[in-house]
């Protein structure tokens, strides 16, 4: 953006149209969500993990059963952990991390228990739960099982799309 760009948030109309919360409260999670997934089964070794994730160029892996239950989710400080294990400072040495150092398969370097919505939750309570606790994606479930996630660029995109349509 040009330095000398008019500035419009001073413009009531303009910060009206800025907003989306009116519209976000009826979009389903499921209409702006990736379904495309690249995850690990828990029993994938370490090294297979780290091969697919210098393959794909994604931030998080789902680790998942053989019914695309979620499991847990490997992340890019994990990897960075795992990789850069001895550059850790002492005060990062816990046991989590000595524990993941020796792990052998997916789901011993994985964090269990990620937070996930179900496919029917609104646009609304998702960006509501990612600004609470500060997270950039989510998980989303239909009846127990794994079928897309959604990431704050998503959102973002979608923001920006909705409120262009108008």
């Amino acid at each position: 953006m040009p330095f000398d760009a008019p500035d419009k948030s001073k413009n009531p109309d303009y910060r009206d149209k800025f907003q989306i919360s009116k519209q976000c409260a009826i979009k389903k999670i499921t209409e702006i969500m990736t379904r495309e997934l690249v995850g690990v089964d828990e029993s994938t070794s370490i090294e297979d993990t780290l091969e697919l994730i210098g393959k794909y160029r994604v931030h998080n892996f789902p680790v998942v059963d053989k019914d695309y239950r979620l499991k847990g989710v490997i992340d890019q400080n994990i990897v960075l952990e795992l990789l850069f294990h001895d550059r850790l400072p002492s005060s990062s040495h816990t046991h989590l991390t000595a524990v993941r150092s020796l792990g052998e398969d997916a789901k011993s370097i994985m964090i269990p228990h990620p937070l996930t919505v179900s496919h029917d939750t609104s646009l609304c309570e998702t960006v509501d739960m990612m600004l609470k606790h500060n997270i950039n994606h989510v998980w989303v479930m239909d009846n127990n099982k794994l079928i897309g996630v959604v990431t704050k660029h998503d959102i973002i995109n979608e923001a920006y799309r909705t409120r262009n349509k108008e």
